[in-house]
C-alpha cells in the first residue's frame, strides 16, 4: 500500500523560503537579531501595533467597508488576527527579556 506524500501547506512553503532567503542574505546568525528578547523582535510588535490600528483606523470606519456586512466582517477578523499576533509576539518577546507577560 502506497503512503500518500505529506504536503507542506503553501503558506509553511512560503516561511521556509523567507528564512532561507535570510540565511542567504544575512549568513546563519541573522536569527540572532530577531528572535524573542531582541530589537528586531521588538520591531515586529510594534509594527503589528501599527497596522492593526491603521486597519482599525482607516479600514474599518471607512464608509464602503461600513455599507457591505462580509466586507466590514473580513477587516475586523484582520484587526482581530493583528492584535492576536501582537499579544503573541510581546507575550515571548517580554518574556526572554526576564519581564513577566502579565505585567502591564
Amino acid at each position: 500500500m502506497n503512503t500518500p506524500a505529506t504536503k507542506v501547506p503553501e503558506s509553511e512553503e512560503d516561511r521556509l523560503e523567507i528564512i532561507e532567503e535570510m540565511v542567504a542574505d544575512r549568513g546563519p546568525n541573522w536569527v540572532e537579531g530577531y528572535k524573542p528578547g531582541s530589537l528586531g523582535c521588538h520591531e515586529l510588535l510594534d509594527r503589528t501595533s501599527l497596522i492593526a490600528d491603521m486597519v482599525e483606523q482607516y479600514v474599518l470606519t471607512h464608509p464602503s467597508c461600513a455599507l457591505k456586512p462580509e466586507w466590514y466582517a473580513l477587516a475586523e477578523q484582520a484587526a482581530t488576527c493583528l492584535r492576536d499576533l501582537y499579544q503573541r509576539v510581546g507575550a515571548e518577546h517580554l518574556n526572554s527579556e526576564g519581564v513577566p507577560a502579565d505585567n502591564p
